[in-house]
């Protein structure tokens, strides 16, 4: 075999095995600062013309990040159901809430409109700050069910990595953490 025809396919080889030693993302640990992001998204009224930022509610609300797989998906619809059913009460709580998916926006834009929800769907389609917030399965190709409540001060305040549809457990503890800030 030719040496340097060698030596350039171990180089070549090298920077792929770096990739694929690189360590996963660290999941989010209540304390820590909460990665800022800047997305396009949708309410029920309208696409947004304008991207919206994390940092844009710090001093001002308590933010619920609720990512969820897919737009239209049965489980789905049961977690933002249950936000909008109980959005008067988290609205109390001085709680924006983000649902987000890597679903497009104007997708978002008709979910909302269809099932009537009161806040913003965040268009994630690159699933980059899902993968911020550790919520983002390689393997399906999906953001995993996973819910981040932030504060004023934008820091991580409760993390729930897998937030479950199946009863109201999961909603019960997120509502208890946002009702420890005030």
């Amino acid at each position: 075999m030719n040496v340097p025809m060698l030596i350039m396919g171990l180089l070549l080889a090298i920077p792929s095995l770096l990739l694929s030693q690189t360590p996963a993302p660290r999941e989010p640990a209540v304390g820590d600062v909460a990665p800022d992001f800047k997305l396009p998204y949708a309410t029920k009224d309208s696409v947004a013309e304008e991207e919206l930022t994390l940092s844009g509610f710090a001093g001002k609300r308590n933010v619920v990040l609720a990512f969820y797989p897919a737009d239209w998906s049965g489980g789905c619809t049961k977690e933002v159901c249950t936000l909008r059913d109980n959005f008067s009460a988290l609205a109390t709580l001085n709680a924006e809430i983000l649902g987000v998916s890597g679903d497009y926006e104007y997708s978002h834009h008709e979910w909302a409109k269809f099932h009537n929800l009161p806040f913003k769907l965040v268009a994630d389609h690159s699933h980059a700050v899902a993968k911020l917030y550790a919520s983002y399965n390689e393997t399906s190709g999906y953001n995993r069910r996973t819910v981040v409540v932030i504060d004023k001060s934008g820091k991580i305040v409760y993390v729930d990595l897998h937030y479950s549809v199946r009863d109201m457990d999961s909603y019960t503890k997120l509502k208890a953490a946002l009702t420890s800030l005030h």
